[in-house]
């Protein structure tokens, strides 16, 4: 998708494209090779709009982020709070990135040939997700470390003090659909999180019960950890669209272990 032409290609003929493809990991992957995932994300968010547009595909939705909103708030932000004085600077260059891909959307709507769509989801996570220590994100990086049977402990990178809006990927596809059957002309803006924020240490001290194990935690203190807190208010997804999440935290997590032991037991079995 990096290359123009093959999104130019790949869009025609399309009524709907969900652009939710990125080249994303875990934020020490991302600290080490930060320049990765800043240029290619925007030649393939670019080259994906261009071709919706040029192809005359009638809605195109593109995944935001929320963190291009203020890195602290006590308050849950509306789609209106952006002050890209208050990003968190470990985050700043990527939202940038997708502050101008939002831009294009809106410039692209102008033309009137198609609707986009804007989703400022927050960290989404659930079944299919990418469960590795070393690339996943916090939510499927925890779950790797806590059910895989070689781990004595549960190493947390920091004091899991910074918290999380966490939004399960179902809900996420719920809203999605919704935005396609409702056809909103021009460009529109939307928040789509869980609307309050779980510490990592509440997190894993929750997926650790709910697995019914009893490893320690150890909270490695010479691992970067960024302090945040954002929490997304979600009054216009609800108002505009009907939409709310619908699973909350604890089942999710539920959800998610029971999916990830069934995946292991059929890769073990396909082994045997």
């Amino acid at each position: 998708m990096t290359d123009q032409e093959w999104a130019r290609e790949v869009t025609k003929g399309m009524d709907v494209v969900i652009n939710a493809a990125a080249i994303t990991d875990g934020s020490g992957a991302v600290a080490a090779n930060p320049g990765r995932y800043i240029t290619n994300n925007i030649r393939i968010n670019t080259n994906l709009i261009e071709g919706a547009h040029e192809n005359n595909v009638s809605h195109f939705i593109f995944l935001s982020c929320s963190i291009l909103y203020p890195a602290n708030s006590a308050t849950p932000l509306k789609e209106t709070d952006i002050d890209l004085s208050l990003i968190h600077p470990r985050y700043y260059t990527g939202a940038r990135m997708k502050l101008f891909s939002e831009d294009l959307c809106h410039f692209f709507s102008k033309f009137g040939r198609t609707r986009f769509t804007i989703i400022r989801h927050s960290n989404n996570y659930g079944p299919f997700d990418k469960f590795d220590t070393t690339k996943g994100h916090v939510f499927s990086a925890t779950i790797e470390k806590i059910m895989s049977p070689s781990n004595d402990r549960v190493i947390v990178w920091g004091d899991g003090h910074e918290r999380r809006d966490f939004l399960h990927v179902f809900d996420l596809v719920s809203f999605i659909e919704m935005a396609i059957e409702h056809k909103i002309d021009g460009s529109s803006v939307f928040n789509v999180g869980s609307g309050y924020s779980l510490s990592v240490r509440e997190l894993v001290e929750k997926m650790r019960s709910l697995a019914s194990k009893s490893l320690p935690i150890h909270y490695d203190l010479t691992k970067q950890s960024i302090d945040t807190n954002i929490i997304l208010d979600t009054t216009r997804a609800r108002e505009i669209l009907g939409w709310q999440p619908q699973i909350g935290i604890d089942e999710g997590i539920q959800q998610t272990i029971n999916w990830y032991q069934k995946t292991a037991k059929e890769k073990t079995e396909a082994r045997l």
